[in-house]
Order: structure tokens, then sequence, then C-alpha cells
């Protein structure tokens, strides 16, 4: 099977919301009156990214999850996106089982194939993605103001968990290990949640590296410090799997390191003054995704982790770097 007869077969669907999909040098989009542009680009590496083994199903969901994550952080909906894929050789079985994952998740939020590339290398998938947000309304990391509260979506950690399981560092129930492994190639994009506060969130941003170092790019962007209570963040936003796993042998260090700086959630951070408060849990229950408030900006700069006596914890977690890991 060659290059074009792969798109055709796998890739290839009518179009609806863009002018012009595949086919073409370049596909056309038209903003509709009143709305800006937004654009996320991501790469997943085979051995970056994903194990080898992967279920090439939960790949293609993972692939557009990662992009439409940035779309919420953004506040914006999701409209197109395009997709770059190199291949080792062509497996028509892995190609429909990765088709298939990637369609149902691109069709549950409305988002359209538009175009791309394909060609033949080690695995590595790249996907563009394009979404509308009212101009002016799109949700920044440069917005939080001291005194905003810090909330968190859902859940974090199951993902790092799954992990280091995965990793062999430790052992999981095969219960719980399918549990977190679900959470680790099956993310969740809070597309709901993020529109849902526009005009009510001051910032924002995804959790994608771990919630300590992404955190800190919304400091960094808005120039302002954070307290987190740390039993209070832990408690909060550790999913039942992890806690439980926890509680039963494992030490408070690693619960820690994978609820503040495991990566791999895609969940949202985000800030929002005091009183917006009702705002916030107004937008959870339309999106049916809980937030948990964690913490506050300060006027300080810094991040500061602080223990149950309000002191700061020496203790210091290390999220994903993607040159450093």
């Amino acid at each position: 099977m060659g290059e074009f007869d792969l798109i055709a077969k796998y890739f290839k669907r009518p179009v609806h919301r863009a002018a012009l999909g595949i086919g073409d040098d370049c596909a056309l989009l038209a903003p509709a009156p009143g709305m800006q542009l937004a654009i996320s680009c991501d790469m997943l590496v085979q051995g970056r990214h994903f194990f080898a083994d992967v279920d090439p199903h939960a790949l293609g969901h993972k692939a557009l999850a990662v992009n439409l994550s940035d779309l919420a952080a953004s506040g914006a909906a999701p409209r197109a996106f395009t997709l770059a894929l190199a291949l080792p050789q062509v497996e028509e079985a892995w190609l429909q089982r990765f088709a298939q994952g990637l369609f149902a998740l691109a069709d549950a939020h409305g988002c359209e194939l538009i175009g791309g590339d394909t060609t033949q290398g080690p695995l590595n998938i790249c996907i563009t993605v394009f979404g509308d947000v009212p101009a002016g309304q799109a949700l920044l990391r440069s917005g939080a103001q001291a005194g905003d509260d810090i909330y968190v979506s859902g859940n974090l950690g199951d993902a790092r968990l799954a992990l280091e399981a995965l990793l062999g560092h430790i052992t999981l129930p095969a219960q719980a290990l399918a549990a977190t492994r679900e959470r680790l190639e099956r993310p969740t994009p809070r597309v709901a949640l993020g529109t849902a506060l526009r005009g009510i969130a001051n910032s924002a941003l995804d959790v994608s590296d771990g919630l300590l170092g992404d955190l800190s790019h919304i400091l960094q962007a808005s120039q302002v410090g954070a307290e987190i209570h740390l039993e209070e963040a832990t408690k909060l936003i550790a999913s039942s799997a992890l806690w439980e796993s926890a509680v039963s042998g494992f030490d408070q260090n690693l619960l820690q390191q994978c609820t503040l700086a495991g990566g791999d959630d895609y969940e949202l951070c985000f800030t929002a003054a005091v009183s917006k408060r009702a705002a916030v849990q107004a937008a959870s229950a339309t999106a049916q995704t809980p937030v948990h408030r964690i913490g506050r900006i300060t006027a300080a700069p810094g991040l500061r982790v602080l223990d149950a006596q309000g002191q700061p914890v020496a203790q210091r977690w290390r999220s994903f770097d993607h040159f450093k890991f």
C-alpha cells in the first residue's frame, strides 16, 4: 500500500466545517465572525511518550487528546486538526485500530481531520489542532492575580503511578494497574470545563508535565507567586486508586511525587478570584467535571509548598522535562 492509498483508506473523510480538507496542498479554514483561531501542536514519539506495545486504538485517542487538552486550557472549542504520521511499515490492522481511536475522540468533539502528511520512519505522531474562541476571551497563563484561588480539575497522579509500574519500579495489583494505565493511555481532555471557565478563570493551563512544574509557568507569565497546601492538595487531587495503593504500602514521597509532579494527567490547573467561587462550582457542574481548590496566588514571587502547620516543605519534586527526564 502506498502513501496516498493509505491516506485515502484510513484518514480521508468529508469535511463539514472547513472550507477545504484533504486532497490539496493546503486546507482552508474560515474563522467565524468575532472568533479567533486557537492553534496547538504536540508530537508523540515511541519510546519517549508511549510504549511499543500500546494498543493502537488508545494511541490514536491519546494523540488527539493531548492536543484537545491544550484547546481546553485556552477555553477554545475544537474545530479541526492535521495529522503528520511516520510509520516504520504499513500494518493495516494497526492503522485500522489507530484510526478508530483517533476518530472516535474527534467525532465526540466535532473536530475534523483536514490534512497532514505520512512518511516512513520511526513511529512518530504529530497533530496540530485548531479551535474557536471568542475574541478577547481566551484563557491565558498571564492573567493570574494575587489573591486568586488555585484549582485543579479531576484527579492527578494515576498516569505517573502506571508509568512507575510499567517501568518495573513498583508492583501494582492487576486491577489498580489497569485503572491507572487507562488514565495514562486514554486521558480525558477537559474541553467542556475550559469553555465553561471563560470569563471566570483569570489564568489556566493543562497539566501535562506535572502540577508544580506547569503551575510555575503561570507564575512566571503572570509575575506572581503561589502557596500550595501539601496535605490538602494530595488528598483532594489523588484518585481513589492511587490513594488506596499509597496507603497499602507506598510511602508518602511516592504519593506526593505522582500527584504534584507526575505528568501525563491532562487536567486543567486554573486560577480565579475568591469572588468567583460560586461561578467556578457552577462551571464544574455544567462541565460535569470536579474541581479542587488547592492553594492561592500570592504577590510575593516563588512557589511554596506548605505543610499542615503552614511551614515550607523542603522536599523538591521534579516535573517532566523532555531533555532531562
